[in-house]
């Protein structure tokens, strides 16, 4: 990812994907956004900024399967969450 060529608000996501407060949700969280956001449509990335106002917790059970999402969260984002591989 190129990050002097992301537009600012974009940064300003990966930084609070990256800086989560639970380290999982920093380290998985944060890949996803490296990986995903420079090619996430605008409409993917409302969404994606609107699941980082969750708690950590909540979100890593919504993405692990532990817990269902609300039925807002159900959406391309939490699915491409769900399948995303860390890399080792």
């Amino acid at each position: 990812m190129d990050l002097a060529a992301l537009p600012p608000r974009r940064k300003r996501t990966l930084y609070r994907a990256q800086h989560r407060g639970m380290k999982e949700a920093d380290i998985f969280i944060g890949a996803f956004a490296v990986d995903r956001l420079e090619t996430m449509t605008d409409d993917q990335h409302d969404r994606f900024e609107a699941l980082l106002e969750e708690h950590d917790a909540d979100i890593m059970d919504w993405i692990m399967g532990r817990a269902e999402p609300p039925v807002a969260y159900r959406t391309d984002v939490m699915d491409m969450l769900r399948t995303f591989k860390l890399h080792p």
